[in-house]
């Protein structure tokens, strides 16, 4: 049997819209985002390629559903600063990993 998203509490992604997904995103990414999203509209104004801006809207979508825990979202950015640093975080094999979740 495996576990639902739903039935952990974890709603869908937001829409793939600026407004939903920067509403959805925890107060401390809210600038990196407005930084980032003014960036890539003008480069996409200049090129005339909206492509910049769909990779983009992916990107974010996924940090925004991430962020419906806050906690562990808050957790894995302290975990991937420590990792990006050449430290080392406790892991737990895969195995266990699914074994724990019963999937």
């Amino acid at each position: 049997m495996t576990v639902s998203a739903h039935s952990e509490g974890q709603q869908p992604p937001p829409e793939p819209t600026p407004r939903a997904i920067r509403a959805a995103l925890l107060p401390e990414e809210v600038g990196h985002f407005d930084s980032e999203f003014r960036q890539v509209m003008a480069e996409a104004t200049e090129s005339l390629d909206l492509t910049v801006i769909h990779s983009f809207l992916r990107r974010w979508q996924r940090v925004a559903w991430s962020s419906q825990d806050p906690a562990a979202h808050r957790q894995m950015l302290r975990n991937a600063e420590v990792l990006a640093s050449g430290g080392d975080i406790a892991t737990e094999p895969w195995s266990v990993t699914k074994a724990r979740l019963g999937l």
